[in-house]
């Protein structure tokens, strides 16, 4: 039987297993990134444009620096959360984003922009999602698939509702304020919740993962534990890692830049927006149905899929010249977010162990988040070079094709012994 070492009157109290508390607290948490997500700060961009008075080019520069300033933090922040537990950085990480929300009202120039863009890069998209994801692997291994699936619907309900929740607020007190607005119901949710919720891993409460011990079952999970630098002498960290990479670049590029790609087809914004119902639709969906799928097979059968979706939805602005083709575009957009989602937040606890989670996806989730940076210039320099997305667009998805291809010869880890 594992040692208890630790007691908690909130977990003793709850009538089912304390598991699915924590899903819906790291749901929230997950929620909760938006503010600095690129889908909450574009809803914010023209507005701090046509304020300080800056070029788009020169905000989408400054963007994209504070994105990889932030994406530096993150191998500190995973180590922090092995180090102290997801309870107490939770609190700390929720804190210092309501901050960084309110800080954005007060920026009056591109240098204190990049500080609000490189503290709300760095808490809201890296570190909240970072400990959020990480809760929820540490409480569940046979059925983590699952657990994350359901914690991914709340991240497309997040995608669906946000840009409208923001554009009513930049309507009714501006954007200045809008973003204290954003920091405050940080501040009175996550911050309060995480804290109250948040816990470490069962066995420390003499638990086991998914609440099954019965008769047949030990007390305690047989899993390989990798540390960072065994993981990394493996060839599916690599791949996982990569896909991850290529799909935040290039699927944040297509999201960044959403209704000029598809202006180009002629597209009005009015329907562009509308696009975002299907993508966070389906998103929600095969999110879902790819944890079930995680569960009963593995991650590596999902990510040439999510590969060779990103691969056809940068194609598909091509040929989009309707709303219906424009919608069939955001559903490809939603498969590839989903099944990538889910792959994402379960294939390094499924392949690499628990005990050294937080350093592993602190590193690697550094890369992922330099390549939400550069997705977008990327497409911006394409634009600004042909006058229009077509050869960026063509030669972006001849990456993910060729790594999906990859994907497909890359066997799971061996044991830690043979790695060693």
């Amino acid at each position: 039987m594992a040692r208890i070492t630790q007691s908690s009157r909130v977990i003793n109290a709850s009538p089912v297993y304390y598991g699915w508390v924590v899903v819906a607290a790291g749901t929230l948490g997950v929620i909760m990134t938006t503010p600095g997500q690129t889908v909450g700060v574009s809803a914010f961009l023209d507005s701090i444009i046509a304020d300080l008075g800056l070029s788009r080019s020169s905000v989408s520069l400054t963007y994209m620096i504070g994105t990889l300033l932030g994406a530096f933090s993150m191998p500190f922040f995973g180590r922090a959360i092995d180090r102290f537990g997801p309870r107490t950085m939770v609190t700390v990480i929720a804190a210092l984003l309501a901050l960084a929300c309110v800080g954005m009202a007060f920026v009056t120039n591109a240098v204190t922009l990049l500080l609000g863009f490189t503290a709300l890069r760095a808490l809201g998209q890296g570190a909240l999602g970072l400990v959020s994801v990480h809760v929820i692997n540490l409480w569940f291994v046979r059925r983590r698939g699952l657990a994350l699936g359901i914690s991914g619907v709340g991240a497309a309900l997040a995608n669906a509702v946000f840009p409208s929740l923001i554009a009513f607020l930049i309507a009714v007190v501006g954007w200045r304020a809008g973003y204290a607005w954003l920091g405050a119901l940080v501040a009175f949710t996550i911050l309060p919740v995480g804290a109250w919720l948040y816990r470490d891993q069962p066995e420390r409460f003499g638990m086991v993962p998914d609440g099954h011990a019965g008769k047949d079952e030990t007390q305690t999970v047989v899993e390989e534990n990798f540390t960072l630098a065994q993981a990394r002498r493996t060839a599916m960290f690599w791949l996982i890692m990569g896909s991850n990479v290529v799909i935040a670049a290039l699927g944040t590029g297509l999201i960044f830049h959403h209704f000029s790609i598809l202006a180009q087809g002629g597209i009005g914004r009015e329907t562009a927006a509308l696009v975002f119902v299907p993508i966070a639709v389906v998103f929600a969906l095969t999110n879902l149905a790819g944890g079930l799928f995680i569960d009963r097979f593995s991650p590596r059968a999902l990510i040439p899929v999510s590969l060779l979706c990103l691969t056809l939805a940068l194609l598909s602005p091509l040929v989009v010249a309707s709303a219906v083709t424009a919608f069939i575009y955001g559903a490809l957009l939603g498969v590839m977010q989903g099944t990538q989602s889910a792959v994402a937040s379960s294939s390094w606890a499924y392949y690499f162990g628990r005990t050294h989670l937080g350093s592993i996806r602190g590193f690697a989730f550094t890369a992922s988040v330099a390549g939400t940076a550069l997705g977008p210039l990327l497409f911006a320099l394409g634009k600004d070079y042909s006058g229009t997305y077509t050869g960026v667009l063509v030669a972006s998805a001849v990456v993910p094709l060729a790594l999906a291809g990859l994907a497909l010869f890359v066997r799971p880890p061996k044991t830690i012994d043979q790695t060693a």
